[in-house]
């Protein structure tokens, strides 16, 4: 009997990791565009998987906790909120182009918000039942990282309003 608990416990992390990536295939489709915002194609690529420690590794504090433990950073605090430069604003983690600043307006909420993705392929939404509310989450749809939330109440023509972490974006100028 204790042997077989010992069995059991040792493969709890793989059945966790099995668990918590069930239903995930290893690449996704995605939405490629130049510096200048042109769409390339939409290609099939792989998946970015990275173990927990390489994260931290990669990301600062404040990068990680957003981004992979869907942190929210302090309003009006972020460096994006209040950009009015013309580009595409990419993923912190990966790189993949999520939003154009053609899209991006003034919510006076104290985080950068848009109306649309640069592409639907390029985020994924979630149901978000946490700290007692029912909201959507917006993902990276390459990576998995938190981006923010999107609410039904943003301006003329899709009525959304993509409410985003700065840190969890990286912009780039158009044509850069």
């Amino acid at each position: 009997m204790n042997r077989r608990l010992a069995l059991l416990l040792a493969a709890a992390p793989a059945w966790r990791a099995l668990a918590n990536n069930s239903g995930r295939t290893k690449t996704v489709k995605i939405a490629e565009f130049d510096s200048t915002g042109k769409l390339l194609g939409v290609n099939v690529v792989d998946r970015v998987e990275k173990a927990d420690d390489e994260w931290k590794r990669e990301l600062t504090p404040l990068a990680y906790h957003v981004t992979r433990k869907q942190g929210t950073e302090v309003a009006f605090t972020g460096k994006y909120d209040k950009n009015k430069a013309d580009g595409i604003y990419r993923c912190r983690c990966c790189g993949t182009a999520l939003f154009d600043s053609k899209t991006k307006f003034d919510s006076r909420t104290g985080w950068p918000s848009f109306w649309a993705p640069i592409a639907k392929e390029n985020v994924h939404e979630e149901t978000d039942r946490s700290h007692g509310m029912v909201r959507t989450e917006v993902q990276c749809a390459r990576c998995s990282a938190h981006l923010g939330h999107v609410f039904p109440d943003g301006p003329r023509p899709t009525g959304l309003r993509y409410c985003m972490n700065s840190v969890s974006l990286d912009f780039v100028a158009r044509g850069q």
